[in-house]
């Protein structure tokens, strides 16, 4: 069985109102007839970075074979998490992307899976051996010779309603005179312009909460736009700008990074600046966890939908 693309937003609705239809029994009988795995794809990092993760994702496991495959949908970590899966015995995997924005790494995904066109053959070894040792990262990009059926997830952390008490559970142990603070969100951000707006927009999203119960006298979202030089001199100087004039009114800033672990490049920013931190990315915290798990169930309920389809 090939590869299974996630379809044109018309075909998605009627296929989310049929998976809506089918009763949750009934996606429980239908999923035991065929093998549902899991896949995780996130960025990956340090140790801390992959513990943290791996924690999230373990209730999960209790229910279906899980596989990560970490770094930029590199295709030598995703081939690595797919035949984990087939020795398991799995035929339909859910392929459940753990990043800030859904439009991350997407279509390299489906083209590296073979859902679309566009990624070559597999390197020969010793080519691909050349390419990884001249790469600081490892982005492989060729298509994985498969028989398994992937449901391949849309949605980012950023579109997570899951994640609203993570933000405002974040500002809450930092703050002591709300009416006197600010909170500064920042995020990596992408190059492109009207990417990055929505980024902005989805993450200002996920901070409402925060606002209305905490009583800050503002939130503001950044992103960094981490990787893309003259964007990013920009944007530091634009949240350094922000920090410095709430330092001026007497407010104080309450720093937190909406990135999946961790602090990342922020303390050298804002260095100098006078704000309140801990360090903490999304990670750890529950409400990650309970989100990677309802986009798995999402996509098994898409696989059961699917099969239901063919039988």
């Amino acid at each position: 069985m090939k590869s299974i693309h996630r379809l044109p937003i018309l075909a998605v609705f009627f296929t989310l109102a049929s998976v809506a239809a089918i009763p949750v029994t009934e996606i429980d009988k239908l999923a035991d007839e065929f093998n549902f795995g899991v896949m995780v794809m996130a960025h990956g990092g340090s140790d801390e970075w992959n513990a943290h993760l791996a924690a999230a994702v373990e209730p999960l496991r209790e229910r279906h074979p899980v596989e990560m495959a970490l770094g930029m949908a590199d295709a030598g970590s995703i081939e690595d998490a797919i035949r984990g899966l087939e020795s398991r015995g799995v035929n339909h995997v859910g392929v459940v992307r753990v990043f800030v924005s859904g439009e991350s790494w997407y279509d390299r995904t489906l083209q590296i899976l073979g859902v679309q066109d566009g990624a070559p053959p597999r390197p020969d070894p010793e080519r691909l051996e050349k390419i990884r040792a001249e790469m600081r990262m490892p982005m492989g990009f060729w298509k994985v010779d498969t028989e398994l059926a992937f449901h391949v997830s849309i949605d980012g952390l950023a579109d997570a309603g899951e994640i609203d008490e993570v933000i405002t559970s974040r500002i809450r142990g930092l703050s002591t005179d709300p009416a006197n603070e600010v909170a500064v969100v920042i995020a990596h951000g992408p190059g492109d312009d009207d990417e990055n707006r929505r980024w902005l927009e989805k993450i200002t999203e996920r901070t409402g909460n925060a606002g209305e119960q905490l009583g800050l006298r503002e939130i503001r979202v950044f992103t960094l736009r981490e990787d893309w030089p003259e964007k990013r001199s920009e944007a530091e100087q634009e949240i350094r700008a922000y920090v410095e004039q709430a330092n001026s009114q007497g407010l104080a800033p309450i720093v937190v990074p909406f990135r999946l672990q961790g602090f990342g490049p922020y303390e050298r920013v804002l260095d100098e600046l006078d704000y309140r931190a801990d360090g903490l990315g999304l990670l750890p915290h529950e409400n990650v966890g309970l989100w990677i798990s309802s986009q798995a169930d999402l996509m098994e309920a898409e696989a059961a939908t699917h099969h239901a389809q063919l039988r």
